[in-house]
């Protein structure tokens, strides 16, 4: 019993130092405090900002792209529909989309990269052979191809495919962790022990490999937002839903806004958007790079 309890203090213990460490590295740079404020901003105006505005938006056809006002603070679009609102609802699509292709992405390429670095042999060879594969295939190209059979009607779809193409550089990365990883005293020990290869893997390798793997998977949201973004600008997949692309290709090829001043609100809303998300994700990254770094802590 004294045992339990001792343990159990000490388990409570480490939770305090880890978080009052991570409360000192965010406080050494104000800008990651920003950055993680803007992360929560976003997680909430994606999940509950629809819900504060009516489906369809109203629209004034006295104000079709008109420009920033105290009504308007980013102006109008071409349906006399309101900026903000349109980047507030548009978030649901986008960042949901972009967090299916994270978890895909990390996943499938944390298992693979597991897998091929801990087993080596012919497996390894196999598996690099086919992440090699899938890393000459041109994303764009084939995004493109597949945008003519399949419409991308839902977040979880776009997020589906652009994951299923993008986990082959987490899996290099990860297998390279795995090689590294697998030749250290710990890992010997446990083989020594005889502990099976399920419990090497998910109990000694995945916990040291979890900060590498949780800033990959933050990386991977900037580069969901940004292959979708690019797709509905460039007009090759129908926009159903309102999303920041549509919001850009609809700004630049129907508004003007490159050109008509008074537009010039209804492109900077999306891009704004996507400016200050991944601004957010760097700082966040560079604070986690700190916290899981000893040697950096220490610094």
């Amino acid at each position: 019993m004294s045992v339990l309890l001792e343990s159990s203090s000490t388990t409570a213990a480490m939770r305090r130092n880890f978080w009052s460490g991570v409360w000192r590295v965010m406080r050494r740079k104000p800008s990651r405090l920003v950055g993680a404020v803007l992360m929560v901003g976003f997680v909430f105006m994606g999940a509950f900002g629809p819900m504060f505005y009516p489906d369809p938006l109203p629209r004034d056809v006295n104000q079709l792209t008109a420009p920033p006002s105290w009504q308007h603070w980013l102006g109008t679009d071409d349906q006399g529909r309101d900026v903000v609102a349109l980047v507030i609802t548009g978030s649901r699509y986008v960042l949901l989309a972009a967090l299916v292709t994270a978890v895909i992405t990390v996943v499938l390429g944390t298992g693979v990269g597991l897998y091929s670095g801990f087993k080596r042999g012919r497996w390894d060879t196999v598996l690099m052979r086919i992440t090699d594969m899938k890393l000459t295939i041109p994303g764009l190209p084939l995004l493109l191809v597949l945008s003519t059979v399949w419409k991308f009607n839902s977040a979880v779809q776009m997020g589906l495919v652009l994951g299923l193409l993008s986990w082959g550089g987490v899996a290099r990365a990860v297998r390279s962790q795995t090689l590294s990883l697998r030749e250290r005293g710990f890992i010997e020990a446990a083989r020594g022990l005889g502990l099976p290869t399920t419990h090497i893997v998910g109990k000694e390798l995945l916990p040291s490999m979890a900060p590498y793997i949780a800033m990959n998977m933050l990386i991977a949201i900037t580069g969901g937002v940004y292959a979708q973004v690019g797709l509905f600008f460039l007009g090759v997949l129908p926009y159903e839903s309102n999303n920041w692309g549509q919001m850009l290709n609809t700004a630049v090829f129907r508004s003007g806004a490159l050109t008509v001043p008074s537009g010039l609100g209804f492109l900077l809303g999306p891009l704004l958007a996507i400016l200050l998300l991944t601004l957010a994700i760097v700082l966040v990254v560079d604070a986690m790079d700190e916290i899981f770094n000893p040697r950096l802590r220490e610094e």
